[in-house]
C-alpha cells in the first residue's frame, strides 16, 4: 500500500484540485491516479450523492461530491498523478470526519466524493509495498505498476518517476514524479 511520508517539495501550479476519486472510501496518499469521468465546464461541478449519515422522515441533509472522477491506476496506464491526501470517512476513533471537517483537514483527510489534490510533478520521500519488495538505487526508473504503486518494473510501462536515493532502513525511496502528459517514456 502506497504511502507519502512528510517530507516533501511540490509546486501549487503542479497540484490539479479538481477530481474526485471514483470508488475509494479508504485510499492512501501516494496513490497513482488516471482520469475516469473528465471535467467539462458545462457540467455542474457537484451532484448529490445522498445524506451524510441516517435519513429522517421530514428532514433534509443532502451530501454533494464533485462530478469528475479519477480511479486507481493499474500497471501500464499512464497517471495523471498521485494523490496528495488520504480518502477516509472517519477517523483513529471511529468518528465520521464529515461531521469534524477541522479534523480532516488537519489529518489531511478528504472524504470521498471530495476533491482529492492530485501532484503531477514534485519531490516525495515514498514508500510502497511493491517498491519496498524491490532495490531501486539512485537513477533507478520508476513505473507505474498495479494498485497505483510505483515499482522498478518492466521497462514497457509509463516512465512517472526517478528514484533520487536508494531504499532507507524503513523502505522509504526519495522519488522526483513526473507524470506531466501522461508520463515521460
Amino acid at each position: 500500500m502506497p504511502n507519502l511520508r512528510p517530507f516533501r517539495q511540490v509546486s501549487e501550479n503542479d497540484v490539479i484540485n479538481l477530481f474526485a476519486h471514483a470508488t475509494a472510501t479508504d485510499l492512501n496518499k501516494g496513490t497513482l491516479v488516471v482520469p475516469s469521468v473528465g471535467w467539462l465546464n458545462t457540467n455542474e461541478p457537484l451532484a448529490e450523492v445522498g445524506s451524510p449519515g441516517a435519513s429522517y422522515a421530514n428532514t433534509v441533509s443532502n451530501r454533494y461530491a464533485t462530478v469528475a472522477k479519477v480511479t486507481t491506476a493499474g500497471t501500464g496506464e499512464a497517471p495523471l498523478g498521485m494523490t496528495l491526501y488520504d480518502i477516509k470517512e472517519t477517523d483513529e476513533n471511529g468518528e465520521k470526519l464529515i461531521f469534524n471537517p477541522r479534523k480532516a483537514a488537519e489529518m489531511q483527510v478528504v472524504l470521498s466524493g471530495q476533491t482529492v489534490p492530485i501532484a503531477t510533478r514534485g519531490i516525495f520521500l515514498y514508500s510502497g509495498a511493491t517498491l519496498a519488495s524491490e532495490t531501486p538505487a539512485v537513477n533507478t526508473k520508476l513505473y507505474c505498476g498495479a494498485n497505483g504503486e510505483l515499482t522498478t518494473g518492466v521497462a514497457s510501462n509509463v516512465k512517472v518517476a526517478v528514484a533520487l536515493g536508494g531504499k532507507d532502513t524503513n523502505n522509504h525511496v526519495l522519488i522526483y514524479l513526473d507524470c506531466a502528459a501522461g508520463g515521460n517514456s
